[in-house]
């Protein structure tokens, strides 16, 4: 049984906002989410049954549906006051959770969220299909808004995202990989769907440039530290308290902040070690404790945790364009809450 390392996220600097960030987003557009909602679950619909069947399983049980947060709140930070935003919304949602039901096939993934993955249950093929569906529903809803802007803006970030899985493939097993080559990947495969999400707010708002940029940065910075804290967490007490499998990075030989970090300073014999587990990946029962062991030995989990508040900070700072609001309040305290969530 492998020991997980108990990570703090304290939130230095941060002085705004709570760790129950995502509540107060959430109770502030719950009206809307629930519009968001009703789009999602209509236009998972299809006469083939497997379809919403599989979808349901991911869909139905969901997340925190963060995204469509981003871009309710994000739309009411500008002031926007139609109905938009929910079609685009639902359509952010359709694209997670394709790429979602594609990476659970890629990593050979059993477990999400505690749960049974789509794939583990319905096999491989229907779950790649389905998330073909998804992407396909995603672009309908983006051309029914009618805006060559958002039709761009949604259609970039695919391709990103696309973009960014086939170059996190190419960085697996690679102990050359650097830190500027992992935030590339993480900004592609994660962070710029975050960013979409937070600019659609100011686009159909019609706000003014610099408002849509500030807003596509603060997005981008969140997404960073969030998948900073996800792959901070494969490593983490956390995850096992939550009956979730810790280490399943490491098992899989990607290369994230920890793993570079702790092997930038490691000896030789370390090195080997590395080189064996990750580029090789002959594992052994006993691997992931030393590899903690190792990345406490070096502060990588602390290290990469102050690289995440350094993006919470920036995400922070991006909002300042903006008066004081309520929506502005709840903004702050998502992506705070990106550091100190558990799962």
């Amino acid at each position: 049984m492998a020991i997980a390392a108990d990570v703090k996220s304290d939130q230095k600097g941060s002085n705004t906002g709570s760790p129950n960030g995502m509540e107060v987003l959430m109770d502030l557009v719950s009206d809307d989410l629930q519009a968001v909602n009703a789009l999602i679950m209509k236009h998972m619909q299809s006469n083939v049954v497997l379809i919403p069947q599989l979808a349901g399983h991911l869909i139905a049980a969901g997340g925190k549906r963060l995204r469509p947060l981003l871009t309710l709140a994000s739309s009411r930070l500008c002031g926007y006051q139609g109905d938009r935003h929910y079609g685009l919304a639902a359509c952010i949602e359709f694209i997670h959770t394709a790429t979602l039901l594609h990476d659970d096939v890629v990593d050979e993934s059993d477990l999400r969220r505690g749960r049974d993955t789509a794939n583990a249950i319905f096999g491989n093929k229907p779950s790649v299909l389905v998330g073909d569906f998804l992407f396909s529903r995603a672009f309908q809803l983006m051309s029914r808004d009618s805006s060559l802007e958002v039709i761009r803006i949604l259609s970039d970030a695919s391709a990103i995202i696309a973009e960014g899985e086939v170059q996190q493939l190419m960085t697996t097993n690679d102990l050359e990989t650097d830190r500027d080559a992992y935030l590339e990947v993480i900004s592609g495969k994660t962070a710029v769907l975050f960013a979409a999400s937070c600019q659609l707010g100011a686009v159909v708002a019609e706000r003014p440039k610099a408002e849509e940029q500030a807003l596509e940065n603060y997005g981008q910075y969140l997404g960073i530290a969030f998948q900073l804290v996800d792959d901070i967490l494969d490593y983490s007490a956390k995850q096992a308290a939550l009956g979730k499998t810790v280490g399943d990075d490491f098992r899989e030989g990607k290369m994230t902040l920890p793993i570079i970090l702790a092997y930038e300073k490691a000896n030789d014999e370390e090195k080997a070690f590395w080189k064996r587990v990750i580029e090789k990946l002959d594992q052994n029962d006993d691997d992931l404790d030393t590899a903690i062991a190792l990345l406490n030995k070096y502060n990588a989990l602390e290290d990469s945790m102050a690289t995440a508040r350094d993006y919470v900070e920036k995400a922070i700072a991006e909002l300042e364009i903006f008066p004081d609001s309520p929506e502005k309040s709840a903004l702050i305290g998502a992506v705070q809450f990106s550091i100190a969530r558990e799962f």
